[in-house]
């Protein structure tokens, strides 16, 4: 179901918790009574909340009352046991506790377009656990949109082409800007990033400068391990030079150079992506968003491959916490046998 067709109504769950609210410019909503122990809770609903996640995309639960990194970390632990490790990050976290993170390092004042988290590993994770203990003064909501549905919104030749090609990610590590590679890669061990790339299928070259620049060529739409479907799964328009603000797209190209910028995407025979494609991309995840805005103590938990997020531009302070789990295997090529001229399997 795209969140943009649900209807104002509750949905029972369980006998032991309340109605989930859906509503056509909300995500899916369970307000529970706040537990005495979180963590007991979450380990007591844990089947129900991620078969809500399942079944709706995401879904916020709210009175929870999550107050502290070690509380939400042992709730995520509760939750999905085996817990990731946040590789190739694009920006710098903070590691909070073993497979718990801080938000991505963004300015508050710049808005995150929408994306699908790591979509651009071998293994990305399908399952993504969100903790607020600080929510924002003002806007900071962590937004949805279907990817189903934004990839019935896309022009279909389009959809054909990436999904009979895939799409290209050039990275180009620094200091200056987004995640170094001893971030990115969490070692300064030149040889131990090599053996990850070479197992990731990801090519590399070592600049005189002692930089990285990467190339990985991945799916840019995917069925979903569960249902089928096909979802518009990738960061072809989050990684684009056209999302870019302008004057911080000009900076970039003034100092970098156009074959040097710290990320980018392409066609993978190397035709660049246009600032058309990047609109059209984004003005799909506009039609197709949903918010709430985050409330302390809220938690939320979002199926990566059906779900895409952002993050808004807010007033500080904000202190959302960031958990990955179930690693999904590598996405074939192309995603269906051949490219469906129709959209009767989307």
């Amino acid at each position: 179901m795209s969140f943009t067709r649900s209807v104002n109504r509750s949905v029972p769950v369980a006998a032991s918790l309340p109605p989930v609210e859906l509503h056509p410019d909300r995500p899916p909503v369970l307000h529970v009574p706040a537990p005495a122990d979180p963590t007991a809770w979450a380990a007591e609903h844990r089947r129900a909340l991620l078969g809500l996640a399942a079944e709706h995309g995401a879904v916020l639960v709210r009175g929870l009352g999550l107050r502290d990194t070690g509380q939400a970390a042992a709730v995520f632990a509760r939750l999905a046991p085996a817990l990731m490790t946040d590789t190739e990050a694009f920006a710098p976290r903070q590691v909070l506790a073993p497979g718990v993170y801080s938000s991505t390092a963004w300015p508050a004042n710049q808005p995150m377009c929408m994306h699908h988290e790591l979509s651009y590993v071998h293994r990305p994770p399908g399952l993504l656990l969100l903790g607020c203990l600080t929510a924002p003064t003002t806007g900071g909501a962590t937004a949805l949109a279907d990817a189903a549905a934004v990839l019935d919104a896309l022009p279909a030749e389009l959809v054909r082409r990436f999904e009979r090609e895939g799409w290209l990610l050039t990275r180009s590590y620094n200091d200056d800007i987004g995640a170094s590679w001893t971030e990115a890669f969490g070692t300064d061990d030149r040889a131990a990033v090599e053996n990850y790339c070479r197992a990731n299928a990801i090519e590399f070259d070592w600049q005189d400068d002692g930089g990285l620049r990467t190339r990985q060529h991945r799916a840019a739409v995917v069925r979903h391990p569960a249902t089928g479907r096909r979802c518009w799964f990738n960061q072809i328009a989050f990684f684009n030079e056209w999302t870019l603000e302008c004057d911080v797209r000009e900076y970039l190209l003034d100092v970098y150079g156009p074959g040097a910028l710290p990320f980018n995407t392409a066609f993978p025979n190397g035709d660049p992506i246009g600032e058309d494609v990047v609109q059209l991309i984004n003005t799909a995840y506009a039609e197709h968003t949903v918010r709430e805005p985050w409330q302390s103590g809220d938690l939320m938990l979002i199926d990566n491959i059906r779900t895409a997020h952002s993050r808004e531009a807010f007033e500080p302070p904000r202190d959302v916490l960031v958990a990955m789990a179930e690693p999904l295997p590598p996405a074939p090529f192309p995603a269906t046998p051949t490219a469906s001229p129709d959209r009767s399997t989307r």
